[in-house]
This record gives structure tokens, sequence and C-alpha cells, in this order.
């Protein structure tokens, strides 16, 4: 059932012939909760049986951003008490993600400031994807010892070359060139700009206003990077990804390296396993059904508690991983983390 405050988080309104989604938690940088995703999948159900929405915008109420990712801290609380209420947002959010990617009108996404995680999940899964010199598209999940997911890994998978797997294993945030460039993002509005797009939206379909509108991004840094990206990342494992990092003589690709030492070690193997079976399973759907096993087995391992903890709840940037080490997790360990879950299907795919 929901409650006032619930349908407060989620506001949605039918301006002409545009329904109208505003994510609307500014102070948490919109951050989805379990009713908030519940909620938009409501309000996207009704929208697809009523011949009076032609299309549908979704944005985020402030000046932050989009939406900075799940709420986190409810899935700290969770693990750390053993409890399974994450694995059941997991679930109506991937399904959420999947409904998003095939709906059957024009979606567009405004990836204004802040899209992380969650926030990639509602957006870059849209028909018509606009970011402005303010996005800072990213999956930063190996950070707080979790694996990308809402269908991160299939849309980096896809990614040009392996600048997805770049951007997977240390959780940079891109702006609008690079969001365009890695297939996250498909037009660059001006941020003062928007007010106006949206207006003409009640009135003109997405992408006749998107013609009058999208502008070129300028340049973006991920292109110039490609030759030591492809060459580091298609090495066999993460530890021989860092060592080729270190040695291509690139202060670039030195810092890359740099930032993934101080990740999750589970989580960058994890991740980078997720990423190549991505990459071979095709469609978004079985994708998420990776995910959602992936993710579930997270629950259950101390790095996501921990990362959590140093990120955001006491903020000391200091987690203590464990294990410690890259040469620590085995495969054994990373093969955990895709094993069937016991007792339950995965069900992105239905409901």
């Amino acid at each position: 059932m929901k409650t006032e405050a619930d349908t407060d988080t989620v506001l949605c309104t039918v301006e002409g012939r545009t329904g109208v989604i505003t994510l609307n938690r500014p102070r948490a940088l919109n951050a989805l909760t379990h009713p908030m995703v519940l909620r938009i999948a409501e309000v996207l159900t009704g929208w697809e049986r009523d011949p009076g929405v032609e299309q549908v915008l979704i944005r985020g109420a402030g000046e932050r951003g989009l939406c900075a990712g799940g709420d986190i801290r409810a899935i700290h609380d969770d693990a750390k008490a053993g409890t399974r209420d994450s694995a059941a947002f997991w679930r109506d959010e991937y399904r959420l993600n999947a409904h998003i990617a095939r709906y059957p009108k024009p979606y567009v996404a405004l990836m204004d400031g802040i899209v992380m995680g969650g926030g990639v999940g509602v957006s870059a899964h849209g028909s018509i994807r606009v970011v402005t010199e303010r996005s800072r598209v990213a999956m930063p999940e190996t950070g707080i010892g979790f694996v990308p997911d809402v269908g991160g890994t299939h849309l980096l998978a896809r990614a040009p070359g392996l600048l997805g797997t770049h951007l997977a294993l240390t959780g940079s945030a891109v702006g609008a060139a690079d969001a365009v460039l890695c297939g996250l993002a498909d037009h660059f509005v001006p941020a003062g700009r928007l007010p106006e797009l949206t207006a003409e939206l009640a009135g003109a379909p997405a992408r006749e206003v998107l013609g009058r509108y999208a502008t070129d991004p300028g340049p973006g840094v991920l292109a110039e990077w490609r030759g030591w990206i492809d060459h580091c990342y298609a090495a066999a494992t993460v530890e021989e990804i860092v060592e080729r990092l270190l040695e291509y003589g690139d202060p670039a690709a030195k810092e890359a390296a740099e930032t993934i030492l101080t990740k999750s070690p589970t989580a960058l193997k994890v991740t980078l396993e997720a990423m190549r079976r991505a990459a071979v399973l095709g469609g978004l759907e079985p994708v998420l059904e990776q995910e959602f096993r992936v993710s579930c087995h997270a629950l259950t391992s101390p790095d996501l508690v921990e990362g959590i903890r140093a990120q955001v709840v006491d903020k000391d940037r200091s987690p203590r991983w464990s294990p410690a080490t890259l040469g620590e997790v085995t495969e054994q360990d990373v093969a955990r983390f895709f094993a069937p879950l016991a007792g339950e299907g995965t069900a992105i795919t239905s409901g």
C-alpha cells in the first residue's frame, strides 16, 4: 500500500501529450527506494495503455542530478542484518529496467547532473537519452564492494572497444561527450535549455523537439585514450590489467591503475567476469538475470557492508576489504557469485 510520503517521492503528471515523471528526493540526490521503483513501474504501465500519453519524460528534482543510484544505506542495513529486503528491491528494479528498455512509446531521460548506478538504470535504457554539460554518468559499484547492475554490464559491454571495462572497473564518471561515445546517451542539450525543451514536449513529438535543441557536446577524453585502454584491458586478469596500466607509460593509464587498486578486490574480479559474460549473453534480460544472481550473492559478501560503511555511513573513505588483495581472490570465490540462487528463480522477465 502506497503512503502519501511514498507518492511524493515520485511526482507524475501529464503535460499535453507527455507523461512526466519527476524523481523527488533532491536532498538524497533522488536516490531510488523500493516504493519509488514500484510507483514508476505502475505509472509506466498505466501510460502505456493510455492513448492520451504519447511519450514519457523522466527527470530529477533539484539542480544536482537525475539520480545518484539506489538507497545504499538501506542495502547496507539489510546486508548487515542478514535479511533479504534488497533482493526484492533488486528484482523489481531490474524488471523496471527491462520495461523501460522495451517501452513502446518514446521514453526521454534528462540525464542532467549526477546519474549513477540505479540512475543509469532508469535512464540509459530509454529510447531518447539527453545529457548536458553538467552530466556525470557512472557505474561506481566496485568502490562499495558491489558489481555494476541495473543492466550496467549490458550497456558497458556494448561500448566501443574496452571502454566499458575501463569504466566498470574504475567506476569513473564520464561527461556528455564520453557518455554519447559509450552508448549511454544520445543527445547533448545545454542545461539552460532543458526547461524550454520540456515545455515543447507537451505539444510536439520528442524526436522533432530534440532536433531543435541537440548540439555538439564538444570533445571528451575516452576517444584519445582508446589505445591504452584497449591494450591494457584486454589482459586476462585484473592483476594483469593493472600491470599493463602501470607499465604503459601514460599518466592517465597509471591513474586508472591506482584507482582500480583502491576498489574491492573481490568486486573487481567479479565485475570483470560479469562484463565478459554479458558480452556473450546478448540481450538485456539475460544480463539482468545474471546481475540479479550476482547482487544477491553480494549481500553475503563482507565487502558490500564494509564498502558502504566506508563511503556513506562513516565516510572515512578507508574500506578494509576482505580479502585485501587481488591475489587472494580465487576463481572459486568469483564463481560463487554466478551460482544459481538456492530455492528461488530470478524471475526478472516475469511479473
